[in-house]
């Protein structure tokens, strides 16, 4: 062999030692693993279509948490290694507890996640009939491209809370045979003047008015007969009144399931990926530990879409007051517990698109099949707005990967400058934890149909159970 050849065999060899591999998921994942992916990701997918909202993921988390054991938790009570325990906060945020060995000494280990995701809230006041047909008034939460809720078919969910204190859930257009809502857009034919503008300008806010009736009530008197059989017929199922309106929570989201994508069947479409995507894996890790050392909390909040703010945002204190308890319980000072606890803001980041590849740092993305994605830091502008993880938490959770053969990648949300976001990190850091994000890449984020891998879906699993049964 020449020495021409054995320099190119060293360049491999150095290569294979020194450099990241740039090869697929696919081919660093075995078989079983990939079948343990579609298995897991079945599930996923119920989980989504029964937690289109906060309130019902909730509702179906602590319905699997109490399949496996896990009771509602009193601040009353000592608890011991292995107990399992619930925090419901006001129906909207949810803490899973697994008391470790170990307890609190040494801190515990938070998995946390948000279940809002990008939606059209009714406003206050919303029905109304103009031109002989009935619509609602909506208020968009969350970032938003309008023009995407327009021309698609909505459903309904609601808990709603009447004069007299009772309550009533409402679901519509889930169901076969369910009536489907959509909030209308004008035909190509008369929309050269629409087609000028932006696409921020496009549709306005105050335009994504959902279409709900046209028939008029059969009378031979009155005004808004449109409105006022819609009415008739809510009241009719529901027993509401339009005061009713005043005090509920009602949210039009995509009415389609969650589904497979692609003909190899490796990706998953749907709404609110962003981020159940990391909720699920994250509850499902806390019902698998069994006896970790330190105790471990999977954490679902609310809010985050709009600034965590709010008593069931990790910018409130429900969270801490959580631990609190739990430190006080083994006569630890809570602020102890905080310093020496470690975290893992599960949220999602922006799979590199080749569509829109303008928008990325090649480099510096994350991509769909490559694993669950750590994110050293968010923010925009110069890291505004956002925690960095320290040195020492990255080689931490890079080691702790490493180990126990989780797929796992690095990547920042768009170029510098290109825009940015935030996550929970910065508020669970304000607590004095370590933090970092880890979550699953998604493509199309926050539109109403977002995808991503089985494959990352499962790493994502993968990476909370091993960070939950990690050593001390």
């Amino acid at each position: 062999m020449s020495k021409k050849n054995e320099k190119k065999m060293d360049a491999k060899k150095l290569a294979k030692e020194l450099l990241i591999p740039r090869s697929s998921g696919f081919s660093q994942v075995s078989e079983k693993e990939l079948e343990k992916a579609n298995e897991f990701c079945e599930s996923y997918k119920t989980f989504l279509d029964h937690s289109k909202t906060e309130r019902e993921a909730v509702k179906t988390a602590v319905a699997l948490a109490e399949k496996e054991g896990f009771v509602a938790f009193d601040a009353s009570k000592k608890y011991k290694a292995g107990d399992k325990v619930y925090y419901n906060n006001r129906g909207k945020a949810l803490i899973l507890a697994v008391i470790g060995k170990n307890g609190c000494k040494n801190g515990v280990r938070i998995a946390a996640a948000h279940i809002d995701s990008p939606r059209l809230d009714l406003k206050p006041h919303p029905l109304y009939e103009q031109n002989e047909l009935a619509m609602f008034k909506s208020h968009y939460y969350g970032g938003i491209k309008k023009y995407q809720w327009t021309a698609l078919p909505l459903s309904m969910h609601g808990f709603l809370v009447k004069k007299d204190g009772s309550t009533v859930e409402i679901s519509v257009g889930e169901e076969p045979g369910d009536p489907q809502f959509c909030v209308t857009d004008l035909l190509p034919h008369l929309a050269s003047e629409q087609m000028q503008k932006t696409l921020a300008k496009a549709i306005e806010g105050e335009n994504l008015n959902i279409l709900v009736g046209s028939r008029p009530l059969d009378s031979d008197e009155g005004d808004n007969l449109v409105k006022l059989n819609v009415m008739r017929l809510l009241n009719e199922k529901y027993g509401i009144t339009e005061e009713d309106f005043v005090s509920a929570d009602i949210e039009f989201v995509p009415a389609f399931k969650a589904t497979d994508v692609g003909f190899d069947r490796s990706m998953i479409g749907a709404y609110g990926h962003d981020d159940r995507v990391c909720a699920y894996p994250a509850v499902m890790a806390a019902l698998a530990v069994e006896a970790p050392e330190a105790t471990c909390l999977a954490v679902l909040a609310d809010r985050e879409e709009v600034g965590s703010d709010g008593n069931t945002g990790l910018n409130s204190e429900f969270m801490r007051y959580f631990i609190a308890d739990l430190a006080q319980m083994e006569g630890m000072e809570p602020r102890h517990v905080l310093s020496l606890s470690k975290c893992f803001s599960a949220d999602v980041n922006a799979a590199f698109d080749p569509t829109y590849a303008s928008a990325y740092e090649s480099t510096n993305s994350c991509y769909l099949n490559g694993g669950v994605c750590v994110t050293k830091y968010t923010g925009a502008r110069g890291k505004s707005g956002t925690s960095e993880a320290s040195a020492e938490f990255m080689g931490e959770v890079r080691a702790l990967l490493e180990k126990n053969d989780v797929l796992w990648q690095t990547g920042e949300l768009g170029k510098v400058d290109g825009g940015g976001g935030g996550t929970i990190a910065k508020y669970v850091a304000n607590m004095n934890v370590d933090v970092v994000d880890l979550g699953v890449p998604v493509l199309s984020m926050h539109a109403p149909f977002e995808i991503v891998s089985k494959t990352d879906v499962y790493m994502a699993y993968r990476a909370f159970f091993t960070f939950f049964d990690a050593k001390d």
